[in-house]
């Protein structure tokens, strides 16, 4: 992973609107709160580009890994954009790139990964990635 990442290495961007219970005792954003815009632009892209029925698709993706790195601090109320995009896309898993930038900067404030494991959601087995899905994960791959 670089130690500098940029908003050009991204496929795919969100707003993303802090919180007044996002900062911590320190008056930056808590670290724990940077997974969630993770989560949230990843699920959003499967959401609205993917077609992932949340409430009843027969396969969901789980997240079995993760990382970030903090590289300057945020704060309510920091108007911020979450970058996405496709690192590896597996058969039955995708890893994602994932940056924080607060609005108007090039460079991120924070960026890592995770990793989806797409499992059929009853009985939590590995599955393939289901082909719509698969076709809207390829659109953002920096491969």
């Amino acid at each position: 992973m670089s130690d500098v990442e940029t908003s050009d290495r991204y496929r795919y961007f969100l707003p993303i609107t802090t919180r007044w219970m996002d900062n911590d005792v320190y008056g930056h954003i808590n670290n724990v709160t940077y997974y969630s815009y993770f989560d949230t632009v990843a699920n959003h892209y499967l959401i609205h580009e993917g077609g992932l029925d949340i409430v009843n698709s027969p396969v969901i993706g789980l997240v079995v890994e993760s990382r970030c790195t903090y590289r300057a601090p945020l704060a309510y109320p920091d108007r911020l954009r979450a970058g996405l995009r496709v690192d590896k896309l597996g058969n039955r898993s995708v890893t994602y790139g994932i940056g924080i930038f607060k609005e108007g900067e090039e460079q991120a404030a924070a960026h890592g990964y995770f990793v989806h494991v797409f499992v059929e959601r009853q009985s939590r087995k590995a599955v393939a990635i289901p082909e719509r899905l698969r076709e809207a994960l390829a659109r953002i791959s920096a491969a």
